[in-house]
């Protein structure tokens, strides 16, 4: 090695002729033009990759208003790689579905029998006591995270809000009551409704017996409403007062349960039941002390409470009691097997616990047997009325 030297000798410098660069300032300007068509390409490659999978995710129109899920294509090479760039699933902008389960803190307000399609509640009273997380009633069109009843009285759709997405529940109806605080000198409005046991003082036998807290006002226009999948509004109303309107009424959920259920189990022994003629159902204490065949009504009839009625299975809708023992024959014996299904319904479902009583035919009727959720057992047999 010669003296002065370099230990690493520099190499030769390339030509840049060959890429048709005559300096090293083109060179630069060649490599960065580079660089910004290759970012700008990668840019757009990854901007359609995400639009595909939100395409992918998007419901798919149908007839009728509804919407179809649309099916997942076979990932191709180029998603897989975004896949392992981007992370697993690229986001999608569609809203979440409310699935059953999600909304299973509801299913107190359908009963036991999973039937009741109503839930009373005064104005500003909660509907439900336990609330998810995030959830949201939305009762005329106002969301509410308390799940309280709408201020006016009426009858609402019901609707929930959970994770951006939204169901509307559309076997449910929320009933906002009147209040009793409404009643003055024994009318609301026009409508005679009379003064309830203990109701100007004194200590009712138990809770059941107080005077009630609130009505649900019938109107003209909903009194066809559902109160389950078997009953009406307008089956369960005082027997007078017919051309004043509104009317006022009680009807206990409890009730209608029971007697859903006593449905069920009467269908469970092969008796077809469509339809079930309620003879009484609510009377208000005026009427109850005074009008129509007053024959063997308590003082302190489960009546005026909401929570009892007097009922036959009557599918042909002809209001006469069917024949359900398969005897061609309507009598007690029809009672009574109505009375043993409500009586099981009772041995399953202790809290539906109550009166039962079997009713001979009389006064131009025919058998038929009462039904109540008073809270105490009680059994008998009667003529006339329930």
């Amino acid at each position: 090695m010669e003296r002065g030297s370099p230990l690493f000798p520099e190499a030769p410098k390339r030509h840049r002729i060959h890429r048709g660069l005559r300096t090293e300032r083109q060179e630069h300007i060649f490599t960065w033009m580079a660089v910004i068509v290759v970012l700008l390409y990668a840019t757009a490659w990854i901007g359609a990759l995400v639009q595909a999978e939100r395409t992918r995710n998007t419901p798919v129109p149908v007839a009728g208003g509804e919407h179809q899920e649309p099916a997942a294509p076979a990932r191709t090479p180029a998603a897989n790689i975004a896949n392992a760039v981007l992370g697993p699933d690229l986001p999608s902008t569609a809203a979440p579905r409310l699935t059953d389960a999600m909304l299973g803190f509801l299913h107190p307000l359908r009963g036991q029998s999973g039937e009741l399609r109503y839930a009373p509640a005064l104005p500003g009273s909660r509907l439900v006591q336990s609330v998810p997380g995030g959830a949201a009633a939305v009762i005329d069109g106002q969301p509410k995270t308390d799940f309280r009843a709408p201020s006016t009285p009426g009858i609402y759709e019901l609707a929930v809000e959970m994770n951006r997405a939204r169901r509307d529940v559309d076997d449910i109806s929320v009933v906002t009551l009147v209040p009793r605080t409404q009643k003055q000198r024994g009318k609301i409005g026009t409508y005679q409704l009379g003064t309830w046991p203990f109701e100007g003082g004194g200590r009712p036998r138990t809770p059941r017996y107080s005077a009630p807290a609130g009505f649900i006002q019938v109107t003209r226009e909903n009194q066809d409403f559902q109160v389950s999948e078997h009953f009406r509004l307008k089956q369960f109303l005082t027997k007078d007062q017919h051309n004043v309107w509104p009317k006022y009424l009680l009807v206990d959920p409890l009730l209608i349960d029971k007697l859903e259920l006593t449905i069920q189990e009467l269908e469970s022994e092969g008796v077809r039941v469509e339809h079930v003629h309620v003879m009484s159902g609510f009377r208000t204490p005026r009427y109850n002390s005074g009008g129509g065949n007053t024959a063997g009504r308590a003082n302190l009839s489960r009546h005026m409470y909401g929570d009892g009625a007097d009922v036959y299975v009557d599918n042909n809708r002809d209001g006469q009691p069917d024949d359900i023992t398969g005897d061609r024959r309507v009598t007690t014996a029809d009672a009574e097997k109505f009375a043993a299904a409500a009586e099981r319904v009772e041995k399953k479902h202790r809290s539906l616990i109550g009166g039962i009583g079997i009713y001979a035919a009389c006064c131009g009727h025919g058998p038929f047997t009462h039904v109540d959720v008073r809270g105490t057992r009680a059994r008998w047999r009667g003529t006339g009325n329930g």
